[in-house]
């Protein structure tokens, strides 16, 4: 069957290397990132970062659940493209011990039998000194199968991956799609790619891509960039990522040091105060055009200093980003016509099992998932 997937970011690319190793004639379509972000006029993704989180347990089953069996196929993704993206350091949920985050948190992870160590203050204190959590803190804490990845590097691989299965990259923002007669058409700049099905894997552009009334919600977000020496780096060896509850507004999100393009060494942090929704394609380009919120970055870094007080930056710097929320906080995957499928929405949460999520939505557009959630 011939097949188009539309959106060449987290979940389409995965998509389309599961739809190429089941052997289907693949288009995958979407641009290629932005040479200068800050003067670039078309469209834009939230893939362009060197850090995200990667850890098997959440506070939802059904996170916990995709995530481990994404995580479970990083070793074949890396192998059949010949692109790294995983670091393993290890992972970390925090929070007020009895708290809301850690009673979901141990929930999730008896439920699925999640190998974690159990630490109390004392233990946090030990093994993660340069922390400086609340004397009534706890963690659950993965050593194994957990750490961070390289989004841009991640979709790279699944692009690359199936290419050398036979898929054909059109690295072309898509416009529009239509079913026709004997299939679809998808329009680009450059031109239609027609096939028998496809599948729209556009994130934040996918209600403009289909041209249907405003479905997803759009939150701009900012992360704060803490770059720091290569010896910083080295002592910071043992640290992993980190989610945890903060006591003020907002559930931060932290990142180890970790090697940019440029060969910086930075360490992100995210988690914006407040929702700022953004309602249409000029709204996003906007948002990413500018870089960030300076009140925000100044909000995080406040944040790091009291985690991590000891810490040595040598400059902080921000970045845009945009998340792409559902109404019920799960992926939207599914069929919308007998030729059409969707699957989008990673509610802040896909990227490390966008893996997962693409294969699901692979099995939508054949008639093959029977629940998606």
């Amino acid at each position: 069957m011939r097949v188009a997937i539309v959106g060449r970011g987290l979940m389409g690319s995965a998509a389309a290397r599961h739809l190429a190793k089941a052997g289907h004639e693949v288009v995958l379509v979407g641009p290629d990132e932005p040479a200068e972000k800050r003067t670039h006029r078309g469209v834009f993704a939230s893939h362009y970062d060197e850090g995200r989180i990667t850890r098997k347990n959440a506070t939802d089953p059904y996170w916990a659940e995709v995530s481990i069996a994404s995580i479970a196929r990083y070793a074949e993704i890396e192998a059949e493209s010949g692109i790294g993206f995983f670091e393993e350091r290890g992972a970390m949920i925090a929070g007020a011990e009895g708290g809301p985050l850690m009673q979901a948190a141990r929930a999730t992870q008896r439920a699925l039998s999640i190998e974690c160590e159990a630490l109390d203050r004392a233990a946090l204190r030990a093994r993660f000194p340069f922390f400086a959590f609340p004397d009534d803190w706890a963690a659950l804490y993965e050593p194994t199968g957990a750490g961070c990845i390289s989004a841009r590097r991640l979709v790279a691989a699944q692009t690359e991956a199936a290419r050398r299965r036979g898929a054909e990259i059109v690295a072309e923002p898509a416009v529009g799609i239509e079913e026709t007669k004997g299939g679809v058409a998808v329009r680009t700049a450059a031109g239609v790619v027609h096939a028998e099905r496809a599948l729209v894997a556009s994130g934040m552009m996918t209600d403009h891509v289909l041209g249907r009334a405003p479905k997803l919600s759009l939150n701009a977000r900012t992360v704060a960039l803490f770059e720091v020496t290569e010896a910083e780096a080295r002592r910071l060896a043992a640290m992993p990522s980190l989610v945890f509850r903060w006591s003020r507004k907002g559930d931060p999100y932290l990142l180890p040091p970790v090697r940019y393009p440029d060969g910086a060494w930075r360490v992100k942090l995210g988690g914006d105060p407040e929702d700022v929704k953004l309602t249409s394609p000029e709204m996003i380009g906007e948002w990413f055009r500018s870089g960030g919120n300076p009140e925000v970055r100044d909000f995080l870094e406040e944040a790091y200093r009291e985690l991590m007080p000891d810490i040595r930056i040598e400059r902080v710097t921000m970045d845009a980003c945009v998340t792409t929320w559902t109404g019920d906080g799960y992926p939207e995957i599914g069929r919308l016509s007998p030729r059409i499928a969707v699957a989008t929405g990673g509610n802040g949460a896909g990227a490390k099992c966008s893996d997962e999520l693409g294969r699901r939505g692979a099995l939508a557009l054949l008639e093959e998932l029977e629940d998606a959630t």
